[in-house]
């Protein structure tokens, strides 16, 4: 679905991306990890056409992501970022629909697609009239994961969409995630710093450090085949993969 050849990413003399190469397969769940500035949520602005490769290209079915076609292809993939980007002075409906009244798709579409997602979020329908002050974390996040949902993108990408919830509705979450990722079968992009995290929605895991990939695999790979010792380190640090 998407294709890294040597990308790179440089600000000023600050290099946030080696030359890269990745693959994201079509209808599986990838997760990018690793500790803060290794180049995790460069990758996801640089696959959405939100930031340019230095160097290299990115590709998007087999398409190169240029100026000339990045906002017809950035219509095929939903974005949640960090703490959900929701804009405080529209309700939960009106930032839900904000992509959708743009593109200036009928009401009666839109309010039918609100439903449905509605339904697959578990969201309560008589909230959408709320302001996001008056939602609960959890809800904010149903609300931007309804957002990036409702042109039915080919590719969701997903921006620590869970880091600051509290461990309770975070797991409540990470299941009701999975649930979602499997009925809709679309390629999912995560970025995360939990590695048990990344091991519950993962299909492949691409671990990252100071802006190179440093092993991608499964968490059985990673920790029974470390390429590196950093990730035995990683992994250890991680006290709930004792459960795993």
């Amino acid at each position: 679905m998407i294709q890294l050849n040597d990308v790179s990413k440089r600000f000023g003399d600050t290099t946030a991306l080696y030359p890269t190469r990745l693959t994201i397969e079509s209808a599986m769940t990838t997760v990018l990890i690793g500790p803060s500035g290794c180049g995790k949520s460069t990758i996801l602005r640089l696959m959405n056409g939100l930031l340019e490769p230095t160097s290299g290209g990115v590709e998007f079915e087999g398409q190169r992501v240029s100026r000339n076609n990045v906002l017809a292809l950035r219509r095929r993939m939903g974005y949640v970022i960090q703490d959900g980007g929701l804009f405080p002075h529209l309700t939960a409906s009106q930032n839900v629909a904000l992509m959708a009244k743009h593109l200036a798709i009928a009401d009666d579409e839109t309010g039918e697609r609100l439903s449905e997602l509605c339904e697959l979020t578990r969201f309560p329908e008589d909230a959408l009239s709320r302001y996001p002050v008056e939602l609960s974390g959890g809800q904010r996040q149903r609300v931007s994961l309804m957002r990036a949902l409702v042109l039915n993108p080919d590719v969701l990408l997903l921006d620590e969409p869970l880091g600051a919830l509290d461990p309770v509705v975070r797991a409540s979450l990470q299941t009701e995630l999975k649930e979602i990722f499997q009925n809709l079968g679309k390629t999912v992009v995560l970025v995360t710093h939990d590695m048990a995290e990344a091991a519950y929605l993962g299909d492949q895991i691409v671990v990252l450090k100071e802006g190179r990939i440093i092993q991608a695999g499964t968490l059985d790979d990673l920790r029974d085949r470390p390429s590196d010792q950093f990730i035995s380190d990683f992994i250890s640090a991680q006290r709930s993969l004792v459960q795993l």
